[in-house]
């Protein structure tokens, strides 16, 4: 059980200490991701973007993914009864989203390059896996060095497919009778957009700070 994303962090971020001096990148998934990544990002001195890539779901249970989008790439795994119409109509308006999403978050910057680099994919837990696991088929054709997956905690069939996809798998956590991510947070609010920018901010403007909790957060379980 951790008390937070801000400790949960520092257990990974411990554990990533040997690629702090290597040509690295941390990926962190918005929104739940970013204070995991800021306080690896600030513990390393490894830059820290993020990761754009939303799920498609199945359009008779959009729960199930079938792929994945990015602001550049797809990935997308053949399915009856799934027309090359949705795929496009899906592919447009879930790109369109992560490019507002990271204008936010970003402003201008451009992505960071990733061929030869390792990549550090961050998220404060994983319950199906199947979300990252069709980022990382993305992120596999950007021909980075290394994927290495970090997060706090993971339901057993998670982590087993995550092991089997990235290059490493970190999770200090494998649980499995898993009910949700959020059962082994004391506080797992869920973080707002003015969070997350007050993340990457104190980092920016701090750099090697230690990162703080946002403060007055209520505890809330929910399940992801």
């Amino acid at each position: 059980m951790f008390k937070n994303r801000i400790e949960a962090a520092g257990t990974l971020a411990r554990q990533l200490q040997r690629f702090a001096l290597m040509p690295g990148v941390i990926l962190a998934v918005p929104r739940g991701g970013i204070p995991i990544g800021a306080v690896i990002a600030g513990k390393t001195g490894l830059p820290l973007d993020l990761l754009m890539t939303k799920k498609i779901g199945h359009p008779q249970n959009r729960e199930y993914a079938i792929g994945a989008v990015g602001l550049a790439d797809s990935y997308i795994l053949p399915h009856k009864g799934v027309s090359p119409g949705y795929i496009k109509a899906e592919t447009e308006a879930l790109r369109k989203r992560l490019a507002e999403m990271r204008r936010k978050f970003m402003g201008g910057s451009r992505p960071l390059p990733l061929k030869d680099r390792i990549v550090i994919v961050v998220d404060d837990g994983a319950a199906t896996g199947n979300t990252l696991l069709s980022a990382i088929q993305i992120l596999r054709r950007e021909e980075p060095g290394r994927i290495v997956v970090a997060i706090p905690v993971a339901s057993t069939p998670a982590a087993r497919k995550l092991r089997a996809a990235a290059d490493e798998l970190i999770c200090p956590l494998v649980v499995d009778d898993f009910a949700g991510v959020g059962d082994y947070y004391e506080d797992f609010q869920q973080v707002s957009d003015e969070e997350a920018l007050h993340y990457l901010r104190q980092l920016r403007t701090s750099p090697g700070a230690p990162i703080d909790n946002q403060p007055n957060h209520r505890a809330n379980h929910a399940h992801r």
